[in-house]
């Protein structure tokens, strides 16, 4: 695997490198050692799949709260996506900060996702599948997220009327 930092401490894409072969091809998309070696969480306690069925759908801002707050390994397996993550820890020098990475089958990359950063993604396609693995279980009442289209951190979509889940249509702007 290829670590490219970016602006953002800790914040890592990731290249995976793909083994090709007649039967076809062969990734590494985690590993605990390398991840050590680069200092980056190699504790994930679960995986999840999302499966999206059409473009231009919006997931996000999702982040969840101490002491559930979580890092993600982000990466599409099927399709493509613009993946974003927000810089909300507070005191920060890149808080309100954002960026975006397109996420896709093609490009093998991921996207290491630390604690304190809110998470989206925008479908480039129809039938994405997004795997993500997570340093943390999931808690409800941990959970929070910010909309989208907040006014305060303007983040730049690509599509300006994206398809959302009702619980992500109505996640407050960030100062209300």
């Amino acid at each position: 695997m290829n670590f490219i930092k970016t602006v953002f401490e800790n914040v890592y894409i990731i290249e995976k490198k793909p083994f090709h072969d007649d039967r076809g091809m062969f990734t590494r998309s985690f590993c605990a050692e390398e991840f050590k070696q680069h200092n980056l969480p190699s504790n994930m306690v679960q995986t999840n799949l999302s499966i999206t069925k059409k473009k231009h759908t919006l997931r996000g801002m999702h982040y969840q709260v101490a002491p559930y707050a979580e890092d993600k390994l982000v990466q599409c397996i099927k399709g493509s996506i613009l993946d974003v993550i927000l810089d909300i820890r507070e005191g920060s020098t890149t808080f309100g900060k954002y960026m975006s990475v397109e996420l896709s089958e093609v490009n093998n990359r991921m996207l290491l996702v630390p604690k304190g950063f809110a998470h989206g993604f925008l479908t480039l396609e129809d039938n994405c599948y997004v795997q993500y693995q997570v340093s943390n279980y999931y808690n409800p009442e941990s959970e929070r997220g910010i909309k989208w289209n907040d006014t305060y951190f303007n983040i730049t979509w690509p599509c300006l009327t994206p398809n959302l889940s009702n619980k992500d249509a109505s996640w407050k702007q960030y100062n209300s």
